[in-house]
């Protein structure tokens, strides 16, 4: 029962005993023990109860907290959707739902956006959200697709608080790709005086941020403990305290689904999904969205390196068995692909993978002059993926590539691409939002965040299509560079990632799948336990 009821319940009730339907003391002291079940708020059934834990399969990074430094990876949402709140966001019933921002409009000469914004709202420590904050997060965003958006925006206005402005330097089709969709963190809006307060560093420790769930608790890499934000604009979320567990190890995961010390696991591969699926108790919750993984040569662009050769590339595609892998890890759910760009995004290019065949790939090598293979150095990789990099590596060394896996954790992992310190071969992977654009300029381009290539036709062809405003024509030159790309070998896709997940029997909904394309849970304040 809301107040508002329970106010004209109470108005009712003394109109009755006014009227003597209540009648002498005995009625009044009755009438007046009453008030307290009658002013008591019966809404308890609507508050937030319960716990419900993730066991995650990588170790929190406190990056993942801050939105400025989000990669042009789909991993630190799997936090930023509980924590934090986005100008838009992917939700169950649109692509890129208004959240802080209500609405928006373009110009009709393309070189100014308006937004209004939501009103009312306030962060975790109870400070305003205003178009100041907005403006902030846009200038101290460095993340994936910095540069790009920098460069195209002239300006940041702020009209009012509840209302702010975006001027371009020219018009720019892929604006609201960028700022709009996680295919960048610009739009995840942060506190400013927060921020400017404690400092990036204290904020990365104790983030606050305007979504359903605020920190109470934080083991650094270990275990995030969130309550529930119950003036969560959207909504009050279901469940009173979420808890992500970071379990770097699948069988760890597993038993803990087991003994119902966690609700839902990530990332259930190979034998230990066969046991989810022989487990009555337990539900397999595959969720294939837009992640992509491949294999990037790393040292193509050194001349005396024989990936600098495109047969070489090519052979390494052709020894690949990719259906073996993807039976075996992931039950056959992944869909192979010839692309880094997954096929739901727009602009992107169908590509079927190279064809499996070891013997032309012998045949390439020895056209190069490898007729013996060569050492390949190593193929690192995040843990989580190790055993398909294995079997990749296994099938390498049947046609005389030979190399060596090395795993490490996925923060660091992902570090050492940034900041390019890996050599040899090196498996990427990204989830992220937008579209094929968004995903060359991060992954392609020679200024890209995560890019190993440097190809100056490439970076010609993606600032040509940048400014196209013809749809056709655009889509025409984006399609040239994945073709070249494929064409010439400058990776070897593996497949779009069918991510096996797992939950427990308390899970009434997980969040798996229910947001199109988003391979984690999500939104959190429709997460729900059974009862």
């Amino acid at each position: 029962m809301t107040q508002d009821s329970s106010q004209v319940k109470l108005s009712l009730t003394r109109r009755r005993f006014l009227q003597g339907s209540v009648g002498g003391v005995a009625g009044l002291t009755a009438w007046l023990q009453g008030w307290p079940r009658l002013l008591a708020a019966p809404a308890a059934k609507d508050e937030p109860s319960g716990q419900m834990t993730w066991a995650i399969h990588v170790t929190i990074a406190p990056t993942w907290f801050d939105p400025a430094e989000t990669p042009g990876l789909i991993t630190p949402f799997m936090l930023m959707y509980a924590l934090h709140d986005a100008m838009f966001k992917p939700m169950p019933d649109k692509s890129m739902a208004p959240s802080l921002a209500t609405q928006w409009q373009q110009s009709p000469d393309g070189l100014t956006y308006d937004f209004e914004l939501r009103q009312g709202i306030t962060f975790h420590n109870g400070d305003p959200f205003t178009a100041e904050d907005v403006q902030y997060s846009f200038e101290r965003y460095k993340g994936s697709g910095n540069a790009e958006m920098k460069s195209k925006v002239k300006a940041v206005e702020i009209v009012d608080p509840q209302h702010i402005r975006f001027r371009l330097k020219e018009p720019w089709p892929d604006f609201m790709t960028f700022y709009g969709t996680p295919a960048s963190g610009a739009g995840w809006i942060v506190p400013k005086k927060y921020i400017e307060k404690v400092g990036t560093d204290e904020f990365k420790k104790n983030p606050i941020g305007l979504g359903p769930y605020r920190v109470v608790e934080h083991q650094a890499g270990v275990e995030l403990v969130l309550e529930a934000n119950t003036k969560y604009w959207r909504k009050v979320p279901n469940v009173k305290r979420i808890v992500f567990k970071s379990v770097p190890e699948a069988t760890t995961r597993l038993a803990m689904l087991k003994k119902r010390e966690a609700d839902v696991a990530y990332a259930m591969y190979g034998p230990l999904a066969e046991e989810v699926q022989r487990d009555s108790s337990l539900k397999l919750e595959p969720v294939v969205g837009q992640s992509v993984q491949w294999i990037s040569f790393v040292d193509q662009y050194e001349p005396k390196s024989p990936w600098a050769d495109k047969r070489v590339r090519l052979a390494a595609s052709m020894a690949f068995n990719r259906q073996a892998a993807n039976e075996a890890e992931m039950l056959g759910y992944s869909v192979l692909t010839g692309n880094i760009i997954a096929r739901k995004m727009e602009y992107a290019l169908p590509l079927e993978p190279h064809p499996y065949d070891p013997k032309r790939a012998k045949e390439l090598l020895k056209e190069a002059g490898y007729p013996n293979g060569f050492d390949a150095g190593e193929c690192s990789t995040e843990n989580v993926y190790a055993p398909v990099v294995e079997a990749l590596v296994n099938d390498l060394g049947v046609v005389g590539i030979r190399a060596k896996v090395r795993a490490i954790e996925r923060a660091a992992m992902i570090a050492a691409q940034g900041e390019k310190r890996v050599k040899n071969l090196t498996r990427q992977g990204s989830g992220a939002y937008g579209n094929a654009a968004t995903r060359i300029e991060a992954f392609m381009t020679s200024g890209g965040a995560q890019s190993f290539l440097k190809d100056a036709e490439i970076d010609a062809w993606y600032a040509q299509q940048a400014t196209e405003l013809d749809t056709k024509k655009r889509e025409a030159i984006l399609h040239k560079i994945q073709r070249k790309v494929y064409d010439e070998a400058l990776f070897l896709p593996i497949f779009e990632l069918g991510f096996l997940c797992a939950s427990g029997p308390r899970v009434a909904v997980s969040g798996l799948g229910l947001i199109p394309a988003y391979i984690y849970s999500g939104p959190f304040e429709e997460v729900r336990l059974k009862g």
